[in-house]
């Protein structure tokens, strides 16, 4: 049991310069994570997968961070600790603020992972590093400035985590709604520099020599290194979260619903289970989570399964969500049983930081590499399956201690092994279901073939089936259709899903046809459908970011092929192409990236707008699909179309229609009222949309997804 602190007015100001230090390091870490991937995220096309780059080097920083703590503690002399300390604390204010150049812009088309991480390091990471490291070195000189036996500095650890979390919490809610990027980077230098000071001066507040608890106390008192299969669990259980975290962010923002700030919720539950299990050994009870711990797990096994795909997505994320706290406080939990005497506090630190970032490794650079679905999941629930065993059958506490044959523990061993045969099973059904399963930087995509409902016609006594071949080919990027084409001779060339002749795109561009052949641009390629439009004298340009989609386009669909118009396709990030190249002169330009229902901010703010219009003839059209089931986009495409005097119309199309392959879509429509807006076409099929929300305007500077959330 704990001993209570010294209450001393003297050990209180101590004890509070420390917790302000440590408290306002994690609250600085947490802040810039958001922050510095919110700048960045344009640049690499808004892809999901961003966030878990940046969260690997977060990761991979920490370790350095309690590598760097673990070995400044080794030095004997605490003068020469803080000195030490206060100097690259100096040497990091040289680098604020911390606004990454333009020069980091990637030219190249393929994998950015690389060119991330060197971004980022080369932005944030000596300031990140030297956070990081706060909280292992500050808890070890605050447990060598007290006498053996007096306090534990672990509740500090559980201090810098609500530090953390409140950071997470507070950003998108009251950070970003309020302040532009760059002068949040500018208030977040300025904090940083304060915390820098702080931490200098504590390095030379008077503590005792050597390690923290003195190495020079009576050998009775030195205590032993853990043994190494102690430490291998430091690193198993911390690594079994980290993978956790990431793998099913990633399976409900891909899979289950793609929701603005959806991890969130996930890094918070990990973050609470932190503070639970370092704030005291009540808040995890062994034998309770245990219970819990296998209910969450098969549930989460048996939701996998293709045949759970059809669950509600609000009952998925609690689900996911629900079952992902659970087996934090699990590994957690027992983390904190293992934690050892303060004397190998900084290298408890490091190793779990070693787990965290070899979990964060193997979800975002291994797991994209070598599978080609999100296996990652699966083999993670796996891994905290067989940790079950291994912490149980390791720990004299446990009924299970050294167990061999007794009933109880073959019992517990068979559901072990009857749950990692579910998720064999189900990643098998998993690849089974597609045709083509394909997997990079930017997701998993799709092909699957399916049939069609086939129309039938009755005529007297017999029936007559409408169409002979109803099977349809559809490329897929998590549960979200991106094309859909039938496979028939003369059905194949019908524009589908979002695409149909009564959305807002098809409307648009049957009327433009008028004015004779047409240059079109198009942002995001899927499987290549609006080339269906196309004429002989049309030009058809499509933009695309990612290789594979280029790749599936062109292979497993023939839209390309089979248009009349001239095809081409651009690849890198839509913005910056457009950028670089002179005007096109577009009479259409058609913007429909969004993955799912994710939304790449940096293509809806008023420079790209400028940007659009810029490379469109001045009565030409621009056209943004905003069909979106969590965000209200209409005020921001207003906003941005007054801003430049433009008018805006939407065109809902409501009616879905399986024979046709089209699905209900919205679209906006921008231009000049006076040229293409008053098209006859145009007025029947949509409403002009009043700007009645200017504060919405985005800007590269500005933008707040927590304001439009439906």
């Amino acid at each position: 049991m704990e001993r209570p602190l010294a209450g001393s007015s003297s050990d209180i100001r101590i004890k509070i310069i420390y917790g302000l230090a440590i408290f306002s390091s994690a609250f600085l870490l947490f802040q810039v994570q958001p922050l510095i991937a919110k700048i960045i995220l344009p640049w690499f096309g808004g892809s999901a997968a961003v966030w878990t780059i940046c969260l690997l080097f977060f990761q991979s920083a920490l370790l350095l961070g309690y590598l760097y703590a673990h070995l400044l503690t080794r030095i004997s002399r605490p003068a020469a600790q803080g000195a030490i300390h206060a100097m690259l604390l100096a040497g990091s204010l040289l680098a604020l603020p911390i606004l990454p150049k333009n020069s980091w812009k990637p030219a190249g088309f393929g994998d950015p992972s690389m060119h991330i991480l060197l971004l980022l390091a080369a932005t944030v990471g000596l300031p990140y590093f030297l956070l990081s490291s706060t909280s292992p070195l500050l808890q070890s000189w605050y447990a060598s400035s007290r006498a053996p036996g007096t306090t534990s500095p672990y509740r500090f650890y559980a201090l810098s985590n609500v530090g953390s979390m409140l950071a997470l919490l507070t950003y998108p809610v009251l950070v970003e709604p309020s302040l532009t990027s760059t002068l949040q980077a500018k208030i977040w230098s300025f904090a940083y520099a304060g915390v820098a000071v702080l931490c200098a001066a504590i390095g030379f507040l008077p503590r005792k020599a050597n390690h923290p608890y003195g190495q020079d106390e009576p050998a009775s008192q030195i205590v032993p290194t853990p043994t190494r299969a102690t430490q291998a669990l430091w690193i198993a259980l911390p690594a079994c979260a980290s993978a956790l975290l990431l793998a099913i962010t990633s399976h409900i923002s891909q899979n289950v619903a793609a929701v603005p700030f959806i991890w969130i919720i996930p890094l918070s539950l990990y973050l609470l289970s932190f503070i639970l299990c370092f704030d005291s050994s009540r808040w995890y009870r062994r034998d309770l989570f245990l219970r819990i711990l296998g209910l969450a797990l098969a549930s989460m096994a048996y939701a996998l399964s293709p045949s759970f795909e059809g669950l509600p997505f609000r009952v998925q994320i609690v689900l996911f969500c629900g079952s992902l706290f659970v087996c934090c406080m699990f590994c957690h939990g027992e983390l904190a049983r293992l934690k050892p005497h303060p004397s190998h506090l900084t290298r408890f630190y490091l190793m779990v930081s070693l787990g965290g970032a070899l979990g964060a490794a193997f979800v975002a650079l291994l797991a994209p590499h070598i599978f080609s679905w999100y296996y990652e999941l699966e083999i993670a629930l796996g891994a905290c399956a067989v940790l079950v065993l291994i912490v149980n059958h390791r720990d004299p506490e446990s009924p299970f201690y050294k167990a061999r044959l007794q009933p109880a523990w073959l019992v517990v061993i068979g559901l072990v092994v009857a749950l990692l045969a579910s998720l064999f099973v189900t990643a098998r059904k998993q690849s089974a279901t597609a045709t083509v399963m394909v997997r990079n930087f930017y997701g998993v995509l799709r092909v699957v073939n399916e049939k069609a409902p086939n129309v039938v016609v009755i005529q007297g006594e017999s029936a007559k089936f409408l169409d002979d071949d109803p099977r349809y080919r559809k490329l897929m990027n998590g549960t979200i259709d991106h094309g859909l084409q039938f496979l028939a001779p003369n059905r194949r060339r019908l524009p589908t899903t979002y695409y149909g002749t009564g959305s807002g795109v098809g409307v648009t561009l049957l009327a433009a046809r008028e004015k004779g052949p047409l240059s079109v641009g198009v942002i995001g390629l899927g499987a290549g459908t609006l080339a269906a439009y196309g004429r002989p004298g049309d030009k058809y340009t499509f933009y695309e970011i990612n290789p594979l989609d280029v790749q599936i386009a062109e292979q497993q669909f023939t839209f390309l092929q089979d248009s009349g118009a001239t095809t081409e396709i651009v690849p890198g990030d839509a913005r910056l192409s457009l950028e670089s190249e002179a005007s096109r002169a577009f009479d259409v330009l058609v913007v429909d990236a969004f993955s799912g229902d994710s939304i790449p901010v940096h293509l809806l703010t008023r420079e790209a707008f400028e940007l659009y219009f810029r490379q469109l003839q001045p009565e030409g059209v621009l056209a943004v699909h905003t069909s979106n089931q969590f965000l209200n986009l209409e005020p921001v495409i207003a906003a941005a179309a007054a801003s430049l005097d433009r008018e805006a119309v939407i065109v809902n199309f409501g009616i879905g229609d399986n024979r046709s392959g089209t699905y209900p879509a919205s679209w906006i429509l921008v231009g000049r009222h006076e040229g293409f807006i008053a098209k006859s076409q145009i007025e029947k099929a949509g409403k002009i949309l009043p700007d009645l929300a200017s504060n919405q305007l985005w800007t590269d500077e500005y933008s707040s997804l927590f304001r439009i959330l439906k």
